[in-house]
């Protein structure tokens, strides 16, 4: 493990491993190095890049400093990038693909982008997410109730109520536990674009480097959409279906995907 120190003093612990060009790899909402899909995506790239994996705030080995924005989260990525010489490939799923965009489009030196899945909302095709979303799951965080908040946040992401109860008897749910306060973190990064509007077309004009979108075949048509849709509005971007795959996308499917488009 290692660490840089963001701007506003926060330590963000990372590991690197591989060599060539430098990826940075973001994680989603309730994952982190120790916990989530990062790890083997790392070690199928790392043949070819220098992979980085981190903590995102309030996760793992990283600090957590008051009060939340998201551009604390932008400044984290920037530590990295300067971390890795300057420059990098970066690469987000779901929530941290909308993290990953945000940096991109806010001036961060982002050679290339890949995206996976953001969790946007631009159709009927699904129910938008409650207005106050990251209210509720921050009242949830102040109470203690970290399993509620966790609950909610399974609710919110369609998984069926009987595999949440099962969820919580297996080993898994006490990390998914201690990282319950950063799920505001992700709403607030991400739910401005859940509430079954057209995503807008001036937001992320800033974010020109060549950028995948990708999701998955057999994820849900709202998914599939709004990640066409995301394609549409950004500058530089080519939309790509990754056949067979869902949100809890395969590493051995997704790296050769990763490795032609940041390596091409």
């Amino acid at each position: 493990m290692e660490k840089v120190t963001s701007r506003d003093g926060t330590g963000i612990a990372f590991d690197r491993v591989g060599s060539g060009p430098p990826l940075i790899l973001v994680d989603g909402a309730l994952c982190y190095r120790g916990s989530g899909p990062m790890a083997p995506l790392a070690a199928l790239l790392a043949p070819n890049f220098t992979v980085f994996t981190y903590d995102r705030r309030g996760r793992g080995d990283s600090g957590d400093t008051a009060p939340y924005a998201v551009e604390r989260e932008v400044e984290d990525i920037d530590a990295l990038i300067n971390e890795a010489g300057g420059s990098a490939f970066v690469y987000g799923i779901s929530s941290g693909a909308g993290l990953a965009l945000e940096a991109a489009n806010r001036g961060l030196v982002v050679k290339k982008l890949a995206l996976y899945e953001v969790p946007f909302i631009v159709d009927d095709t699904r129910a938008p997410v409650p207005a106050d979303v990251v209210q509720q799951l921050e009242r949830l965080v102040a109470a203690d109730r970290r399993s509620d908040a966790v609950r909610l946040f399974m609710k919110l992401v369609g998984v069926p109520a009987v595999f949440v109860v099962l969820m919580r008897f297996l080993p898994a749910w006490s990390k998914l536990k201690g990282v319950a306060h950063t799920l505001p973190y992700d709403l607030t990064i991400v739910s401005d674009n859940q509430r079954g509007r057209p995503l807008p077309t001036t937001r992320w004009t800033a974010a020109r480097m060549p950028t995948l979108v990708v999701a998955g075949g057999k994820s849900p048509a709202w998914t599939r959409n709004a990640m066409q849709a995301l394609a549409r509005v950004l500058p530089s971007a080519k939309h790509y279906t990754l056949e067979g795959q869902t949100h809890m996308v395969s590493a051995k499917a997704l790296a050769p995907v990763l490795a032609e488009f940041f390596g091409g």
